[in-house]
């Protein structure tokens, strides 16, 4: 076998290895969409994290088509898998504590005007499908080669949600949020230029 074959070869096998692991990433994060599981997200990451690790180490690249078919499927995993990591993550760091709301926020009590009572009001509302336009956006970006995108999307969403970040509990959540949200999208989306370089 001359050296153009194996390196074909490897090539072909590394592309279907990332197919094969991105898809296996992108059933772990579904199944724990409606209740996230810790085992199947950290597995889900791992999986992420060998994949860019492969990447970015071996010295090859994948062809246009399998860039084509991995960018798809990096874009999906990316917007999709990052609403169930990103609840995670939010229930891993306020203990549980924090309630949600019937419009997809959070619920906190506010302090009115001494003598009148706390009252509960439901803010960051909207945040899933926040997430999701932010994830995409995030992920296309890096994938089409313009990662400024994200500092774009940090700043809007600052803008857009200031007035609610009022409490402790909802900036907390605002950061932590947004931060595992990015981290996620980001991370997966690599993989696209990393794998076609």
């Amino acid at each position: 076998m001359d050296a153009a074959a194996a390196d074909l070869l490897v090539t072909t096998v590394v592309a279907i290895f990332l197919f094969l692991a991105l898809c296996a990433a992108l059933a772990l994060v579904t199944v724990s969409v409606r209740r996230p599981r810790g085992t199947a997200l950290l597995v889900a990451s791992g999986i992420v994290v060998l994949c860019l690790v492969l990447v970015a180490v071996l010295p090859w690249h994948v062809p246009a088509l399998y860039g084509a078919v991995l960018a798809l499927l990096a874009v999906a995993l990316a917007t999709f898998g990052g609403n169930p990591v990103a609840r995670w993550v939010l229930t891993v760091a306020d203990g549980g504590r924090s309630a949600e709301g019937p419009r997809g926020g959070i619920i906190v009590e506010l302090m009115g005007e001494p003598p009148a009572p706390p009252r509960q009001e439901e803010i960051l509302r909207g945040g899933a499908t926040i997430g999701y336009l932010e994830r995409l956006a995030a992920a296309l970006g890096i994938v089409a080669g313009f990662p400024a995108v994200i500092a774009v999307l940090v700043a809007l969403k600052g803008i857009g949600r200031f007035t609610e970040l009022a409490t402790p509990a909802a900036r907390e959540r605002f950061i932590v949020g947004t931060l595992a949200s990015l981290l996620w999208a980001c991370a997966v989306s690599a993989i696209v230029p990393l794998a076609l370089r």
